[in-house]
């Protein structure tokens, strides 16, 4: 069983918790991470997920939820380390932007890394594939619908910043 630390609308923590799958009350939040894993290159870190998860088949950015006691820097280090076997400390990532939607407070993260395909460690169960894509790429699956449409609404409000960290 996993749980979460609950917080207030303000992201103020209540001192509860929440059993992850089970429905939140009102003016419970949960929080949520994502990292955009960047090449310096023009190229994007993409993971596909599996065909047992929600929006299933689909690519996205690595992230998820923030287990009870975690702070949200470190939910992100375990997050893409479990989701991809990247490893990287906590203060190497670059907070982009929070945000609320719905019960959920989200922090979004970018990271620079050059990590060969070959040396990436996909979790079962979790992702399923795994590619470098470049920003035309990334707009073409959202138009394909083959990107997580959550994730496509990140990328949107998130485009310019990352490529103004990939130096273009």
């Amino acid at each position: 069983m996993e749980y979460n630390d609950i917080y207030d609308k303000d992201r103020r923590p209540t001192g509860r918790r929440h059993l992850r799958g089970t429905p939140w009350r009102k003016g419970e939040y949960g929080m949520v991470v994502c990292v955009w894993v960047y090449d310096g290159k023009g190229k994007l870190l993409l993971t596909r997920r599996a065909p047992q998860k929600s929006f299933a088949g689909t690519w996205e950015n690595s992230g998820g939820a923030v287990q009870a006691g975690e702070t949200s820097r470190q939910a992100i280090a375990r997050e893409l380390f479990e989701e991809t076997g990247i490893r990287a400390s906590q203060e190497e990532f670059e907070l982009i932007e929070s945000g609320r939607d719905g019960n959920i407070h989200y922090d979004y993260y970018s990271l620079k890394r050059t990590t060969p395909i070959s040396e990436i460690v996909l979790l079962p169960g979790e992702t399923d594939d795994v590619m470098w894509a470049t920003f035309e790429d990334v707009r073409t699956l959202i138009r394909e619908g083959k990107m997580c449409r959550v994730i496509a609404n990140q990328f949107r409000r998130q485009e310019q910043y990352l490529l103004n960290k990939q130096g273009k």
